[in-house]
């Protein structure tokens, strides 16, 4: 009896194998199996450390370097200003850290004015380059808060002069006060209630002309005299019937010898250096 011819069974053939790759192209897929690479102690100690005292006057000087020659501020180019905020952007980040509230007895005193690049100041420097005349000189803010906790009293005050009639720079003070309220750790509300002019010094040619020297001075010229240096014309901005106006003005930046502020919504950055107390 004959056998039948059992069927042939076909199998799958293999696969063509991939030509071997090249070390590059191995290094190239390379995924490490723990892609958290844990930093090396140096490293991670470098990171934590804290700046030295070193470290924080060093970014204060680059910053003062920084806004020199810029006419503090009306003559800064645009890449001036960029350079300049990155700078301030460093020295804030010395004090993001501190969670410590608003130090009054630190702010008190007499902060004299290095830049700004707030439009309202920029326009007396612009003016005194228009008018021949006009000279601007020393710009302070006086804070006025020493045993206080919650607030107390800021004074802008603008030394100007006009040429041969008053002492050169300082002839006169435009000043503008406002009490301002803490509301953070660096944010305080500022109400403006007067701005006045005082303190007029006459040059000595204009008080050659009111009392001549060679001639006896008389009880009117004495008077004049009189009048001019003890002047004083003030003008509240501030009344039962009129809201005062105000602002919010944040303190970035606040050591025994340089404050920074930035004009929240009216824009501006403010550069100050601790200065003698104003007689």
């Amino acid at each position: 009896m004959a056998l039948a011819a059992a069927p042939s069974r076909r199998f799958p053939a293999a696969p063509p194998r991939p030509p071997p790759s090249s070390p590059l192209q191995r290094h190239a897929h390379f995924r490490p199996q723990n892609p958290r690479r844990t930093p090396s102690p140096l490293l991670a100690a470098a990171v934590a450390a804290p700046l030295t005292a070193a470290d924080t006057e060093g970014r204060k000087h680059e910053l003062l370097r920084a806004v020199q020659e810029t006419g503090r501020g009306s003559g800064a180019s645009p890449d001036q200003r960029a350079a300049i905020e990155e700078a301030i952007v460093s020295v804030e980040e010395l004090g993001a850290g501190e969670g410590a509230p608003l130090d009054l007895a630190a702010l008190d005193g007499t902060w004299r004015l290095c830049y700004t690049s707030a439009s309202d100041v920029l326009m007396l420097f612009e003016a005194a380059e228009r008018l021949p005349l006009l000279q601007v000189g020393q710009i302070y803010q006086k804070f006025e808060c020493k045993g206080r906790s919650d607030g107390g009293i800021v004074r802008n005050v603008v030394r100007w002069s006009i040429e041969n009639l008053l002492e050169e720079q300082e002839g006169a003070t435009l000043m503008v006060s406002a009490k301002f309220d803490v509301l953070s750790k660096s944010n305080i509300f500022l109400q403006f209630e007067e701005v006045a002019v005082e303190n007029i010094k006459i040059s000595e040619q204009l008080q050659a002309l009111i009392a001549p020297a060679i001639l006896p001075r008389s009880f009117l010229s004495l008077q004049i005299l009189q009048f001019l240096k003890t002047f004083r014309a003030q003008v509240p901005i501030s009344g039962p019937e009129r809201r005062s106006p105000g602002g919010l003005y944040y303190l970035s930046y606040l050591d025994r010898d340089m404050l920074l502020g930035r004009s929240v919504g009216g824009g501006g950055v403010f550069i100050f250096t601790r200065a003698q107390p104003l007689l």
